[in-house]
Parts: structure tokens; sequence; C-alpha cells
């Protein structure tokens, strides 16, 4: 079931669009033209109006629905006939585009609230394939890349364990042996911050494995055709555009279409990308860098992220995970087209 917030960030977003005078009309109004929301849906949206929480997040969302609504690359100023809205649905398989609203058949609409991350994905699956699609790889990532310090790192935390608890606890003495069980205990015992001897194990296993990521991913864009596409595939530029309204995690309002790699080979042109390590954190981190000429303002201009590789769900507890960051503001971004223009004071005004 949606959390009440995705409801408010998806829901009244599209709500927005409609044309109502204000946004407590518009739920009061339940508008059938928004599919698959429910009658339970707008009353978890009203107690949540009604008990004041959310209240920036329903100003945020509504104003991005109005937007949309009168921006000359949006509906430019005509009510719409359809929205449908994603809901609780999950695709059999990876879904490239990240749409939680389609309106009319046609405008896909991702709303993006808080967040900066770009893609969840598998170590393997970014390092490897460059996100080729996705797959669930069991592939413990860790033991692949930097099998020695990962024993380190267990044996150290095995060790602090079984001395804190003052007795024998049933882990395995090789970190390939763990199972569910001993798994989570060690999720449960292991600190959020590590000090002392673990502490310093993990820096030196999260550095090893950093560089060995990078190294990997360098191995794996060995062409410019291969370094374009991974830069395309980490923006998540696709074969349709599609629009993200929202908040980045800064506060700032998203409203931009993104573009296709036709749309960015048309103005743009990459010059350079680059990964390395970044030994300087805590955690096992590799940043990126992309050098673009912009052809329209005879500039190059630059758009960065990161890669944090970790644990999913805690320390041991799953296989690791790689979370794609956006660094650079979204407004900077190549093929990210802000919705500037509107469409003289379009305002439509379905109710009295």
């Amino acid at each position: 079931m949606a959390a009440d917030l995705t409801l408010v960030t998806e829901i009244v977003t599209g709500l927005g669009m409609l044309g109502f005078r204000d946004l407590d009309q518009a739920l009061d109004a339940r508008p059938a033209v928004i599919t698959n929301v429910t009658d339970e849906h707008y009353d978890r949206l009203v107690a949540a109006r009604r008990d004041g929480r959310y209240v920036e997040d329903f100003a945020v969302s509504w104003r991005n629905g109005v937007e949309f609504a009168a921006a000359a690359e949006g509906l430019r100023g005509r009510p719409p006939w359809w929205i449908e809205w994603k809901g609780n649905h999950r695709p059999p398989r990876y879904e490239q585009i990240p749409a939680d609203l389609r309106v009319d058949h046609v405008y896909l609409v991702s709303c993006k609230y808080g967040s900066n991350i770009l893609t969840n994905s598998s170590p393997a699956n970014l390092f490897d394939r460059r996100l080729a699609d996705r797959r669930h790889h069991r592939l413990d990532w860790f033991a692949e890349v930097a099998p020695d310090a990962y024993q380190d790192l267990y044996a150290v935390c095995r060790e602090w364990i079984r001395s804190d608890l003052h007795g024998d606890v049933a882990l395995p003495e090789h970190v390939g042996d763990l199972d569910p069980e001993a798994r989570t205990v060690l999720k449960r015992r292991l600190p959020r911050k590590l000090t002392g001897r673990p502490a310093e194990a993990y820096r030196a296993f999260a550095h090893i494995v950093a560089e060995a990521s990078a190294r990997r991913w360098r191995g794996s864009l060995s062409t410019p055709a291969r370094r374009e596409e991974m830069l395309w595939r980490l923006l998540r530029l696709q074969s349709a555009p599609y629009f993200v309204l929202g908040e980045s995690a800064a506060g700032v309002p998203l409203r931009f279409r993104v573009g296709t790699p036709w749309d960015f080979r048309t103005r743009f042109e990459l010059k350079a990308f680059t990964v390395a390590a970044a030994t300087e954190r805590d955690q096992p981190v590799v940043g990126w860098i992309a050098v673009v000429s912009d052809r329209d303002r005879d500039e190059e201009r630059i758009v960065s992220g990161h890669v944090e590789v970790r644990w999913s769900h805690g320390r041991f507890a799953q296989v690791p995970e790689a979370k794609v960051y956006l660094d650079t503001p979204h407004h900077d971004v190549p093929g990210y087209f802000p919705l500037d223009e509107r469409v003289g004071d379009a305002q439509l005004v379905f109710g009295s």
C-alpha cells in the first residue's frame, strides 16, 4: 500500500493539472478523470490535509501540477481528459521510464520529491553491465572484488560481537558461510557507527572496494560509444521524452522535460567521462564526472555524481546495492530542459 506521502506527491500533482480553483476544491470533487485513485486514497489525503501533515509537500505538489498544465512544453493551458496514476502497480521487469502518472496516454510524468537518487541497481548491473537492464543478482559484490578485505572486516566484527556478548555466538569463521540467521545477528549487534578496530577495518575495506569497483567500471567503459551510452543511462535519458515534477533534496522545485539520446546528440557532445574511487569517504564510493560541450551556449558543461556501494538493510544483512546520486543541480544537467515558458497566464477553472 502506498504511503501517505506518496499519495500527496503523486496524486496531488495530478490534481493540480485539472484547473480547479484550489486544492481543497479538487479534493472535495474527487475527479474521476484520475484513474486508479479510490475513495480510500482520497480519505487519506483529506485526513492528512486536515491534520496539518505534509503542508509543504501539498503546496509544492499542487503548484507543480498547475505549472505543468500551463507550460508550453506541457499541457499548454488545456485540460487533460485522462490522468492515470500508477499507484501500487509494479512491472514484472525493470521499467526504463520512471513514470508515476500518464496524462492523456501521452505525457509520462515522474514525481520525484526529496531525493537526488538517479537509480538503485546491483553493483554488477552498474559496473559490469552498464545498466543495460536490471537483473536480480545474488552476487555478493564485496566477495567478488575485495575478498580478503571482506574477510578481514568480518573477522574483526565477529570477534567484537563475541567479546561484547561475553560468550560464544553462532557465527561461522568465514564470511562466505553466513546464513540468514547469522546475518541477522550481525545486523542487530553491530552499532550504526563503528568505532575502534571495526571502524578501522571498515575504512580499509571501503577504500579497497571503491578502488576495485572503479577499476571494473573503467574496464567496461572501453569505447567512446559505451561512455556516451553510460551517461545517457545514468541520467535516465530514454527513447521517449518524459517529465519530472517534484522537489530536490535541497528544496528546489523540479519542473523539466527529460530529453532523449537523440535530443542530447542534437545539442550536446560528450567530451569525457571519467570514474574514480572517492578514497576520502568512509564507505565505498565511486565518483563519476562527464564533460559535455553545449553547442547552443558555445561552452563546456560538467555533470557529476557518485555511487554508494553498500549493504541493503544493514551491514552484512543482504547482498550489496549500488545507489547512483546526482551531485549537479538538475537545472544544470545537459538533456534536462526546464519548463520555464508558460502559455500566457493560462489558468483553467472547472469549478466556481
